[in-house]
């Protein structure tokens, strides 16, 4: 089933345009890495696929499990909200919110699914404690959590590991791992290629020459280079 497909896109601010001809499809259960060196458009394209700006050029068709309802989205995360003044508990159950609808407070069920997503996680023991006080690995643990309480079927991360030791970035990978196995659909930027062919069944390399293929067809894309 198709989840997205992008078609001969553009992609810029205004009249700038940062990318231009990226075509892609992502199935469900895929695993896509997105990589490419700094200020290629990474990023843009990410905020572009979950509608926080528009294509310059070309066109996304979204499939029905695409839903801006459903999906979880982990952004690069600032200095300022690396202190942010809120418990673990707090931040990973507001993951919960799109599921509420109008109900004013948190009912059994997102609390819930907050703890076992926490459990899962490995961060219950840290519920009552600041998020400012954790550790970078533990901190993007935390932002996992809520966009796992996000999601039903899709999962985005931008950079992901970033900032993290050799330690908790394998431990991160390990956890985004299973959670595709588990059936999310995974799109992931990342600047780690060595990541990128061990994890992905997909990738997108965004350059002067674009490629979309399989990892398999990567892997053997750059060894004729």
């Amino acid at each position: 089933m198709v989840c997205l497909r992008c078609e001969n896109l553009a992609l810029g601010y205004e009249s700038h345009v940062v990318v231009q001809n990226i075509s892609c499809t992502v199935n469900a259960g895929d695993y896509l890495c997105i990589v490419g060196e700094n200020g290629a458009g990474k990023t843009t394209l990410l905020k572009t696929l979950l509608g926080l700006q528009k294509p310059l050029a070309g066109a996304i068709a979204k499939g029905s499990d695409f839903n801006l309802q459903r999906i979880g989205y982990l952004p690069q995360q600032t200095v300022i909200q690396k202190d942010f003044p809120a418990t673990v508990e707090e931040i990973v159950r507001s993951g919960c919110i799109n599921r509420m609808k109008f109900a004013p407070f948190y009912r059994v069920q997102e609390k819930t699914r907050a703890t076992r997503t926490m459990e899962q996680l490995g961060i219950a023991h840290l519920a009552k404690h600041s998020y400012r006080e954790l550790s970078g690995g533990q901190q993007q643990r935390v932002l996992l959590a809520r966009a796992l309480c996000a999601t039903q079927t899709m999962l985005f991360l931008d950079e992901p590991t970033a900032g993290l030791d050799p330690t908790a970035t394998e431990d991160l990978y390990a956890l985004i791992e299973q959670c595709n196995k588990d059936g999310l659909t995974v799109i992931m930027i990342t600047h780690d290629m060595n990541a990128a062919v061990r994890y992905a069944t997909h990738i997108l390399h965004i350059g002067a020459q674009s490629f979309f293929g399989t990892k398999d067809e990567f892997i053997r894309s750059t060894r004729h280079e």
